[in-house]
């Protein structure tokens, strides 16, 4: 998780982790957007005007967590319930009992870019 900030340049330089997730406009509030970086699925999300990025699959079954509600800094899993906090990825209700990997997301103009490949959190 993030508040607005500039990375310089998308994330397309030599060297850099950062990739373009998809535009600011892209998400309101209070929603999820599922999309592929580098052959992963991320789930993108904005609540509170905070952006997040989660692994865009429940940790209980192979479900898109995209697909769910969002709600005051959680998403929850559309198939079984399972709710999951979107800053540490931890679940707050069953039956999910594991973590899914957060990854951390910035602003640069209008793109939200995410980084999966420095210190993504486990959980």
């Amino acid at each position: 998780m993030t508040t607005p900030s500039s990375t310089g340049s998308a994330g397309t330089t030599a060297g850099s982790s950062w990739r373009r997730a998809c535009a600011v406009s892209d998400l309101a509030d209070e929603s999820a957007l599922g999309v592929e970086i580098d052959g992963e699925p991320v789930c993108l999300v904005r609540s509170g005007g905070r952006y997040y990025a989660v692994r865009d699959e429940c940790s209980h079954a192979e479900v898109m967590l995209s697909e769910g509600e969002v709600e005051n800094g959680l998403i929850e899993c559309w198939l079984h319930g399972s709710r999951f906090d979107l800053t540490t990825g931890e679940p707050t209700s069953l039956p999910a009992i594991d973590p899914v990997p957060t990854y951390p997301v910035t602003i640069d103009g209008d793109d939200v870019l995410v980084d999966l490949h420095t210190n993504p959190k486990r959980g």
